[in-house]
């Protein structure tokens, strides 16, 4: 995107954008509706306020129309000759973000090794085109199995207790594990529940890693 620079009377230095970009639309007009609200709340015309900011009233028509893109020193005078924040100036402007709610008992119930009678896995949601990969489960054990499986696989592990008691390995050391207790490792070691001393058990496991596309 590139930018003009005009020179105005009183020496203001102004830049405009000549090709604002579609992404950045919805960002201007936001910040332009939030600068005119907040100039009409105060009772002030656009050339009470383009005087404190020093700017051409022009310019603040053009800001306060979404037709420009102001820069952070711009923002910041608009700011001061309003009595608010910078940050105010955004209030409007919300990007999409990726949500998900599970209700109790609802997580998505998955297949991995060790699962099975007694042994359960349920993925509370994952993580949509970014550059890495969080996996949150919450993970029930009912039974004494004797035999549990061993992990190993690419990121990092947080794994936090919420109820009974389990011997959990990493590596070649054990740690015993009770409700709000927590294990944070390298999950590119061996790991993995080694006894259950304590049922039912439940804990979170958090696991993180560079994403696909990374």
């Amino acid at each position: 995107m590139t930018k003009t620079k005009k020179m105005k009377p009183n020496n203001v230095t102004e830049y405009e954008s000549e090709e604002p970009q579609e992404s950045e639309i919805s960002l201007e007009v936001a910040i332009g509706q939030q600068v005119r609200a907040l100039r009409k709340r105060l009772n002030l015309t656009v050339a009470n306020v383009a005087k404190q900011a020093k700017l051409s009233s022009g310019m603040l028509s053009k800001i306060e129309n979404g037709l420009t893109s102001p820069s952070l020193a711009t923002l910041s005078a608009l700011a001061h000759a309003l009595n608010v924040p910078v940050t105010s100036l955004f209030r409007g402007y919300e990007e999409q973000r990726d949500v998900t709610m599970i209700k109790a008992g609802e997580g998505l119930v998955i297949e991995r090794r060790g699962s099975g009678a007694g042994h359960q896995y349920q993925l509370l949601g994952h993580t949509i085109g970014k550059p890495y990969s969080i996996e949150p489960y919450v993970i029930s054990i009912s039974d004494m199995s004797e035999v549990f499986p061993v992990f190993q696989h690419a990121g990092t592990e947080l794994i936090y207790m919420l109820e009974g008691k389990v011997a959990y390995r990493h590596a070649n050391k054990t740690y015993e594990l009770e409700p709000g207790d927590s294990l944070f490792f390298d999950a590119e070691a061996s790991h993995g529940p080694e006894e259950i001393l304590a049922l039912p058990c439940r804990y979170l496991s958090f696991i993180v890693s560079q994403g696909s596309d990374a």
